[in-house]
């Protein structure tokens, strides 16, 4: 017994192949296309393939350049540009500058990463700092909304970013603290665009810290 593939079938075989650059151009081919690319059964099937036929391992840098040295300036050491990543030099073969909506990179970090998508903010993280959902491959960002669940500030945040498999989302976790150790935590939802807070979560622990082999 034989089976036919349609001409949908066969389309999106062809277009999973592709890489992401490639398909930003067919988004203006026409509407069913745009719509076929765009659609989240397809982004799924894209990236399921290519994480699994492609071991690629990319290094995203956002460069300072503005940084005031309060050591000596004629320290060659001083001057030396730091990157931290868990592989050798040698994994990465082509370095390109990539485009970015940022304007200066001076006041922003890097809060996480997953599936191509990268999470930016403020380098001192507030309750209102503005949280980007950057996607490089396609030069295009989201900005989230303003929380209305808080109104108060805060001694110290902490921001994460990944994504929820069960719920196929990217979510960012904000967990903040004030000076009389009250928490509050937050989770921002990329598929609705919105905040919501967390009520449920444990109380304030101090902790210390153990380096044991490695870790």
């Amino acid at each position: 017994m034989t089976f036919k593939l349609g001409k949908k079938e066969i389309l999106i075989d062809i277009l999973v192949r592709l890489p992401v650059k490639s398909l930003v151009r067919f988004l203006c081919t026409c509407k069913s296309w745009s719509d076929l690319i765009g659609s989240s059964s397809f982004v799924s099937t894209h990236l399921h393939r290519n994480v699994t036929k492609h071991a690629h391992v990319y290094l995203l840098c956002l460069h300072h350049p503005n940084v005031e040295y309060l050591d000596d300036r004629d320290d060659p050491y001083v001057k030396q540009e730091f990157q931290w990543s868990i592989f050798p030099n040698e994994i990465f073969e082509e370095c390109s500058k990539l485009t970015h909506p940022f304007g200066s990179t001076e006041d922003y970090m890097i809060y996480g990463s997953s599936n191509g998508l990268v999470c930016v903010s403020d380098e001192i993280l507030n309750f209102d700092s503005p949280i980007l959902i950057w996607n490089p491959s396609v030069k295009k960002f989201r900005t989230s909304p303003m929380s209305i669940n808080i109104n108060i500030k805060f001694s110290y945040v902490a921001l994460q970013f990944g994504f929820h498999p069960g719920v196929n989302d990217y979510k960012a976790v904000r967990m903040m603290r004030t000076n009389k150790n009250a928490l509050a935590v937050e989770v921002y939802s990329l598929g609705t665009n919105s905040w919501k807070m967390i009520e449920a979560i444990p109380p304030w622990l101090k902790c210390t810290w153990q380096h044991h082999t490695g870790t």
